[in-house]
């Protein structure tokens, strides 16, 4: 499966900003899906996940209340619509296959886009 990431940019801080994952090349929907980030020193850290199906949603701590995951599986796309940003949200998104979803977070397989840059900032 590929997949690739569109959306970050330059945003104020309490803006927003919806970052899009488009999958080809396997079945997207029978697959898990996360989105996870990492700042420039600090480990890659998981925002958040959903099911193949769209029926269940996992969000970090950092970003529970803003952030909304969400899926279009007939357009074979991820997406995640982020709100009341936050300089602390600064980082490489990128968007991954998971290997299977939990109600505590889902962890990566070996498949991941390229990453899209969000930068938040006045």
């Amino acid at each position: 499966v590929q997949l690739e990431e569109s959306g970050g940019g330059l945003v104020q801080p309490g803006g927003s900003l919806r970052l899009s994952c488009a999958a080809s090349g396997a079945r997207f929907d029978r697959m898990s899906m996360g989105w996870f980030r990492q700042a420039p020193g600090k480990d890659r850290e998981g925002v958040a996940c959903i099911s193949w199906s769209g029926y269940d949603r996992y969000y970090g701590e950092s970003v529970k209340g803003r952030f909304t995951i969400s899926r279009d599986n007939a357009k074979s796309t991820l997406y995640l619509q982020m709100n009341s940003l936050k300089p602390d949200d600064t980082a490489m998104y990128y968007c991954a296959r998971a290997r299977y979803y939990t109600d505590n977070g889902c962890p990566a397989s070996d498949t991941w886009g390229q990453g899209t840059l969000v930068t938040v900032s006045s």
